[in-house]
């Protein structure tokens, strides 16, 4: 009989050992900011994102890993856009600031999808009157195209004719949550406020 007492103890620890190491490692390498998410990527986070190469306000090349170098908030549009996209990067610029404050950096990052009028000249005093850490970047059509497929991004240019330089350009209007190593972790949608950004993106980086 205490052999098998012996038995029946033995299986109660190895029971409890699987159930610790699940707990401790399965579902937290799963998803550690499953806490934190208020939005479905079909496919992932990871699916979103990829390699580009754009230009900055100083035609310099930049990449990925030039750009996502702690938490960065990254936002596809155009500096004539007029009326949603200094909404949406004035929130965000508002975010950031209220991280800041809790002791949090994000880098604002603007991608334009409009390099026909989005010169680097352009998009750097963009950038710079929205925020002094805001990086905006630009490229040629084909480096624009390239970055908004990796990220998924919608844009298409109403123009009434080629002499047309009013012309408005139809674009999605998310912000990209990204961190090295990991790349996008959420996408934001445009109804949230920058408290509740804020409070947000602290969750994922306390779980980064």
């Amino acid at each position: 009989m205490s052999r098998l007492y012996a038995m029946l103890a033995g299986l109660a620890v190895a029971l409890l050992l699987g159930i610790s190491l699940f707990l401790a490692f399965g579902p937290r390498d799963a998803d550690r900011f499953a806490q934190c998410r208020s939005t479905s990527i079909a496919g992932g986070a990871g699916d979103i994102g990829g390699p580009f190469e754009l230009v900055d306000s100083s035609g310099a090349t930049r990449r990925p890993e030039d750009v996502i170098t702690g938490p960065t908030l990254i936002y596809f549009g155009y500096t004539y856009c007029p009326d949603v996209c200094p909404l949406d990067t004035a929130r965000n610029a508002e975010a950031v600031d209220l991280l800041d404050a809790r002791g949090v950096d994000v880098t604002p990052v603007f991608i334009s999808i409009d390099p026909q009028r989005d010169t680097p000249e352009v998009i750097g005093d963009f950038a710079s009157n929205l925020h002094e850490k805001m990086i905006g970047l630009t490229g040629t059509p084909e480096q624009v195209k390239a970055a908004s497929q990796a990220y998924r991004t919608y844009y298409q240019v109403r123009k009434d004719g080629e002499d047309d330089e009013y012309y408005l350009v139809d674009h999605s209007t998310f912000s990209y949550l990204a961190f090295p190593g990991d790349g996008v972790v959420e996408i934001f949608r445009r109804e949230l406020s920058p408290e509740m950004m804020a409070d947000q993106i602290s969750c994922f980086v306390e779980n980064y």
